[in-house]
């Protein structure tokens, strides 16, 4: 069974950081692109960051440029986000996606792109 499985998500400051991973069972995920989205409450899912199959390419929300670093260990077929400088709006609930097939530049965060979806890990920045 195809399955992606986030981990690492709980309460942190405002300024704190976070490493949130994204493991795969069932398949390998060097031939997949992977990206974050997160879902804030009563907002629209809305991507993050994502990743080429071989990690030579990288995107990032205008949001987060600067302060989160996506990055892959296909040895150990898993996906990291490293979240800095963490705000209160980074609260939300976050998934990782896998698409075999390569995106254009235009549908890098579009949900419907991805074929795979983990069931999210929860982050909470607050004081």
């Amino acid at each position: 069974q195809l399955q992606l499985v986030e981990s690492g998500g709980g309460l942190v400051q405002p300024g704190g950081s976070l490493r949130l991973s994204c493991a795969a069972s069932g398949f390998t995920l060097d031939y997949y692109a992977i990206g974050w989205f997160r879902q804030a409450p009563g907002k629209e899912r809305e991507g993050v960051s994502c990743i080429s199959s071989r990690g030579g390419s990288t995107n990032y929300a205008d949001s987060v440029k600067g302060r989160f670093t996506i990055a892959r260990d296909n040895a150990k077929n898993t996906v990291y986000l490293q979240m800095n400088s963490l705000k209160p709006e980074d609260t939300a609930v976050y998934y990782c996606a896998a698409v075999l097939n390569p995106l254009p530049k235009g549908l890098l965060f579009n949900r419907a792109s991805y074929d795979y979806w983990g069931q999210g890990t929860q982050v909470n920045v607050s004081s």
